[in-house]
Order: structure tokens, then sequence, then C-alpha cells
């Protein structure tokens, strides 16, 4: 079966080469022993990853060929840093770097203007964030990267805020392979503290229907506006298990309501 052909900065993707382990491993052994060909064995054989990596930025609308050359720019990072000694699949360590070196160059071609001193002390954290990763093999908070950046939690947040990009309140950000967790999900909005919908009769009805827990979720995410993060903690359950309980409430609720 012959592939589709697409080039990428003249590069034909249906011809790129594929690497196996342990070709991947005496490359490495070469390049790190000063063979520079082994390391240009090492792109062309990763070219993929990045290809896999770029389709997550389809929806910005920027041109495919600038993001591959970015991309490519973060895999050749992640070639000359990466440690054999550690236990870690490549791609499981160029993902991330490919990523981080996109969104730097998203970051610093948006429209909105963040300050050089804020952009600084975001990348700085991101940089923290990946060595403590690497060093404990464990996300690290806020704090803790505040403590080793010698920083307040406040001005790490608040750069990180700085340069987040825009998303779709309909973006998943989970999905255990049943209902998808969106960014909608996360978000508190006061204007559901409105209490006129509570005194209709039907809705009072539907809530008779819900078990103690149901009817407890249902009443902190629409009445006190609370997130279905701080809903999960405030009743020890994973936001998963709170957006599948939320969601069958609200059928059984819909139901009730259709019905009366």
């Amino acid at each position: 079966m012959t592939r589709n052909k697409v080039e990428i900065c003249g590069v034909d993707t249906s011809k790129l080469p594929v690497l196996k382990n342990e070709e991947m491993k005496l490359l490495f052994k070469q390049y790190q022993a000063g063979n520079d060909l082994a390391r240009e064995e090492l792109v062309n054989g990763n070219l993929r990853l990045v290809l896999s990596v770029i389709k997550r930025f389809n929806h910005r609308g920027e041109n495919v060929d600038d993001l591959f050359q970015v991309g490519c720019i973060g895999l050749m990072k992640s070639i000359d840093n990466f440690d054999l000694s550690q236990n870690v699949r490549f791609s499981t360590y160029a993902v991330p770097m490919i990523i981080g070196e996109i969104r730097r160059y998203l970051r610093d071609n948006n429209p909105i203007r963040v300050s050089r001193s804020l952009r600084d002390i975001a990348y700085k954290a991101l940089q923290v964030r990946e060595e403590l990763m690497s060093r404990k093999s464990v996300e690290p908070t806020m704090k803790e990267i505040a403590n080793e950046m010698e920083a307040t939690y406040e001005e790490i947040v608040f750069a990180l805020d700085a340069i987040q990009d825009p998303v779709s309140l309909f973006e998943p950000i989970y999905n255990d392979g049943s209902d998808p967790i969106f960014v909608m999900d996360q978000i508190k909005d006061d204007k559901e503290k409105d209490t006129s919908w509570v005194n209709d009769l039907a809705i009072q009805e539907g809530l008779k229907l819900l078990n103690d827990r149901e009817r407890l979720i249902i009443n902190q995410r629409f009445f006190e506006g609370k997130t279905q993060m701080e809903v999960a903690d405030e009743i020890g359950i994973s936001q998963a298990q709170v957006s599948r309980l939320e969601k069958s409430a609200m059928k059984e609720m819909n139901k009730s309501v259709l019905d009366s």
C-alpha cells in the first residue's frame, strides 16, 4: 500500500525513517563519544516524533512549516541533553521538550504582549519544573518551584498565568475512556449562585430523587458555584468521579423535569 506523500519544509514525511530502541541507544553512545553523524541520524530518525507533536497545535492556524522547524529545535535540544543512564525512553523525555519549544515560540509571537521580565520568570519556572520532575519523578507543586527559585508563590503563579495561551471552554483536559472533563467543568460562575430557579418546584422534586452524595454535588456545583476539583477535595473522591456523578444526577433531574 502506498503512503500519501506530505511535504513539510521540503521533507517527504512518508519516507521518514523510524529507529528501533536498540538503534537509538547505539547512536546515542556514538554521538556522546563525539560522532556528529550519529546526531544527524538521531534527528532524522525522530522527525516523526516532531510531526506527532505539532498535530496538537493544528487548531492554532499557525504555519505548519514554522511549527515543524521550531519542533526540530526542541528535538535537537532533547538529543543534546538526553542522559542514557536514566531508565527513560527518549520519546518520553523529548516530547515535553518539543512541546515546550513550540509553546515558547507561540508565546513570543502572541499579539497579547507580556513584559520581558515576567516571561523570564515564567520560563525559568518551567525550566525549574522540568529539573524537579527529572530529579523527583513527580510533578512539583507551585510552592516547590517558588522555593527552588527563591521567589514567592504569587510571583510564580502570576508569571505562569501571564504566558498561558487562551483555550476553549470545551477543550478536554482529562479523559479516562468514558466521559471527558472539560475546561468549563473547572470554572466557577458566580451567576450560578442565583437562587431564583431553586424555588422552582420541579427542580426541588428532582433533587429529592438523588442520593445524598449526588445532592451534595449538585448543591455545591450549582448553588454554591464550586468547581469540580473543589467538590472532589471536599468529598474525598476524584474529579472524574465527581464529573460522572454530576452528569448522572443532571440526567435524572432533567428526566424529572420533563415528566412533571
